[in-house]
């Protein structure tokens, strides 16, 4: 929010603020627009709000469905990320019919999620995120740091090729440069693996409660891992290039660092079930939550609060605050206790009614579609608003900490994330290691998305491993059938590529009485909740500095960009800017304190 100070703080200059706005910033989900005041005397964002102009209902038109047709139907809810909503939604529907699928069919399910994973974050981090760090746009927006990136050896050069920093920006170039046009080929591939297990990209057609329709024959997981082998030279230099430009950003502006920089407040719902563990049964949650293989906490100031899904499930919290809603906090409850009998708070998804309100957009009051989800920490109070770090952030970063995980191929050590790869075509076997950062900010979430890569491919050849075994020794069994229960309750936790995935369910008469699926983009965009929070977007960008060379007349708003991007906010390559010549808000002066000093932010 903005703020005016009594005093002039020492070293600032006279305020010149500008209301500037990015809508819509074009997502599956919704539409987002991002609202901003930004001082170009002092060089920072002054204020920042998020809002998302559609509405869309999933969680009205669900009740009263065949909950069978859950996955189906929720898969629509987005096209990039369909399949991880269909993987969820049987997640939650296996615990209320009280079925467990096959290991095969685990494995099945997992390699597909994990070609999933590798397709999306290549594709949005190098057809999209470095976009804004290519030649092209740094020329428009910081001349002088290409002029350095020019002269500046890439350290890992003998693994990439590129020789200077400059170099690789030029291969981002959109439609010309050699490494955006690679990504595009890339994807190709990693969606003929996705297809070889869930049947159709984006929306499964093989992906069932109870197992998987997948023909499981053994050139099925063979011709995924010969395209798993093809793409894996690209991996691991993705991985070195990335390292190269944002350690360069760091080192050529000083206090980059700040940009798109909050609190530390990471949430990980987990991905990828442990095939013998997990048994979908809710009073096991626990345990089977731990053994995921990307291990499910909450991280607050650098600590792990809790690694536990049931207390994580019953923290959730759904707010109005900004949001177009009414309150449902008077109604019935749909879910009292949970099954191991802690009771179930009113604004829990369980019992979420959404009663939409349309009404005229007011930043100072009502201004978004999207609801506050916070995560309430019973030790201080407080309704934290978690964000994803744009997915692979919080993932590392929650199964570092926890040190649970440890295969052949991913090993966590409690402040990083081992990463072996084997020998490629180009490239000898390498181990990778994702070490936990100083900062959450921009360049660290952008950073994470190609570690993850390379610990999605790392994944992908212990489950292919474990697959191909199962089919060696006769054991191809795929669905397990069930019976659909009169009445029931169930929650799927997942992680959708850019973070946090639920779906929570209740069965009556054998029909949803109620649904309510929350993906990450809803926390990572909400806004300001009725405790006076702001959403992740608004708190990321609201006081980061500007470090763009161009005054008001031409601004780009690339830091800005960058740091909503960072959180992958599902299609942002449909940015529209409006800006013209902008419009000054206020311009205060106080000459007593001497020429270039002024009070603090102008009020709109």
């Amino acid at each position: 929010m903005t703020a005016t100070a009594a005093r002039p703080e020492a070293g600032r200059k006279t305020p010149q603020v500008v209301d500037m706005s990015w809508d819509p910033i074009t997502r599956i989900i919704g539409n987002l627009g991002i609202y901003t005041k930004v001082d170009f005397a002092n060089r920072e964002v002054t204020e920042c709000r998020s809002t998302s102009s559609l509405f869309r209902g999933y969680s009205v038109f669900m009740r009263g469905k065949d909950p069978r047709d859950a996955g189906f139907i929720t898969s629509r809810i987005c096209g990039i990320c369909g399949d991880n909503h269909t993987t969820c939604s049987n997640y939650a529907q296996q615990m209320a019919y009280g079925v467990k699928p096959p290991p095969l069919a685990e494995h099945i399910t997992n390699l597909g999620e994990a070609a999933e994973y590798m397709f999306d974050h290549t594709i949005f981090q190098d057809n999209m995120v470095f976009v804004d760090f290519c030649e092209a746009m740094v020329k428009a927006t910081n001349p002088g740091v290409l002029a350095k990136a020019e002269q500046t050896p890439a350290p890992h050069g003998h693994i990439h090729g590129y020789r200077t920093i400059a170099d690789l920006m030029r291969a981002f170039n959109p439609f010309e440069g050699a490494v955006y046009k690679e990504a595009l080929h890339i994807s190709r591939v990693t969606r003929e693996m996705f297809c070889k297990m869930e049947g159709r990209h984006v929306h499964p057609s093989t992906l069932y409660p109870g197992g998987v329709g997948t023909m499981p024959e053994p050139t099925t997981f063979t011709d995924y891992l010969s395209r798993l082998m093809k793409i894996l030279d690209f991996v691991k230099k993705s991985v070195v290039m990335n390292d190269d430009v944002f350690d360069f950003f760091y080192e050529a502006l000083p206090g980059y660092e700040e940009v798109g920089r909050r609190r530390i407040m990471l949430g990980c719902w987990g991905a990828w079930q442990h095939y013998q563990t997990c048994d979908y049964r809710y009073e096991n949650m626990n345990t089977w939550g731990k053994a995921m293989y990307v291990t499910p906490g909450i991280v607050v100031d650098g600590k792990l609060v809790t690694n536990n899904l049931v207390d994580i499930n019953l923290g959730m919290r759904i707010l109005l605050g900004s949001s177009y809603y009414e309150d449902w906090v008077n109604e019935e409850p749909f879910v009292t206790h949970d099954p191991l009998g802690n009771p179930v708070d009113m604004r829990h998804p369980w019992n979420q009614t959404t009663v939409p309100a349309p009404q005229k957009r007011d930043f100072e009051g009502k201004y978004s579609w999207v609801m506050s989800p916070r995560w309430f920490d019973k030790s201080t109070g407080d309704h934290l608003a978690l964000d994803t770090g744009g997915g692979p952030l919080a993932r590392l970063w929650s199964t570092a900490l926890n040190g649970l995980v440890e295969t052949d191929y991913v090993k966590a050590t409690g402040h990083s994330v081992q990463i072996t790869l084997p020998k490629s075509s180009r490239l000898p076997e390498m181990t990778l290691e994702w070490r936990i950062p100083k900062w959450s900010n921009t360049l660290e979430r952008d950073r994470a998305r190609p570690y993850f890569v390379a610990y999605s491919a790392a994944m992908a050849f212990d489950f292919v491993d474990r697959a191909l075994n199962l089919v060696r020794a006769g054991d191809t069994k795929i669905f397990n059938d069930y019976e659909l229960p009169d009445e029931a309750i169930g929650c799927g936790f997942h992680e959708a590529v850019r973070g946090v995935l639920s779906h929570h369910l209740v069965i009556k008469d054998k029909k949803i009485a109620n649904y309510h699926p929350y993906p990450p983009t809803p926390w990572n965009a909400s806004p300001q909740d009725s405790y006076g929070n702001l959403g992740p977007y608004e708190d990321a960008v609201q006081g980061q500095p500007i470090f763009e060379e161009n005054g008001p007349d031409d601004f780009k708003g690339v830091d800005i960009m960058r740091t909503v991007r960072s959180f992958d906010p599902c299609l942002p390559c449909g940015v529209h800017m409006y800006l013209g010549k902008g419009k000054e808000l206020q311009q205060t002066h106080s000459p007593m304190f001497g020429a270039g000093a002024g009070s603090g932010a102008g009020h709109g």
